[in-house]
């Protein structure tokens, strides 16, 4: 991914961030009232807003030095979702059997990591491109494997097995993982709120997810 820096914009203050998925749906209104619906957008895009998460002086720094080093809009970083950060849900932990990420051929190596949102109505599958480094675990038919079986690239989360470890035709290859967001800043601009000699807040900090 072109202009990102692999730094994650500061935890403490991603925690009170508000946000998440949004969609674009064109909706015509029909002359009999019923209605059409069109998907424009084929993925969901993150959208979030981290003004809420900055406190004290401390935190206002944090941000403007991080907002100068982006360069503002020109550089994206990584943004931990306070709520979907991981292969599973918020109050499990990871597993290799979190993810279905593949099927074995006898000649795939690379497999990317995938996140799947499904209920009995319906489903949609979320490329994975900035997985935390360390955290990804993987499995085929059901058994582990160990780490010097297959390497993780964290700018674009494909995972690549090593030759003699390529699962074989029909394997099911599965992959729990921590996550970030790919976003960049959606303003050029920061204002800052001084309440305080010691607080202060900034009213918002916008930001978007970049989708590869």
């Amino acid at each position: 991914m072109s202009g990102f820096h692999d730094v994650r914009f500061p935890l403490r203050l991603a925690r009170g961030a508000t946000g998440g998925p949004v969609r674009r749906t064109d909706i015509v209104n029909l002359s009999n009232g019923r209605e059409s619906r069109n998907q424009r957008w084929r993925d969901s895009r993150r959208s979030y807003d981290a003004g809420s998460g900055v406190k004290s002086l401390a935190d206002l720094y944090a941000v403007l030095e991080f907002f100068e080093a982006r360069g503002g809009q020109l550089y994206g970083f990584r943004f931990r979702d306070p709520v979907d950060w991981k292969s599973c849900g918020p109050g499990e932990s990871v597993s290799a059997s979190d993810q279905v990420i593949g099927t074995g051929d006898g000649a795939a190596a690379e497999f990317q990591l995938v996140k799947t949102y499904a209920d009995s109505g319906g489903s949609w599958i979320r490329r994975i491109a900035k997985p935390v480094a360390g955290t990804v675990v993987v499995s085929v038919d059901d058994i582990e494997k160990p780490a010097g079986s297959f390497e993780v690239d964290p700018a674009t989360g494909i995972v690549t097995f090593v030759a003699e470890h390529i699962p074989m035709a029909g394997a099911v290859v599965r992959a729990g993982f921590e996550f970030d967001v790919p976003v960049r800043f959606d303003t050029d601009r920061i204002d800052v709120n001084l309440a305080h000699f010691d607080a202060g807040r900034i009213q918002t900090i916008p930001l978007t997810e970049i989708l590869a």
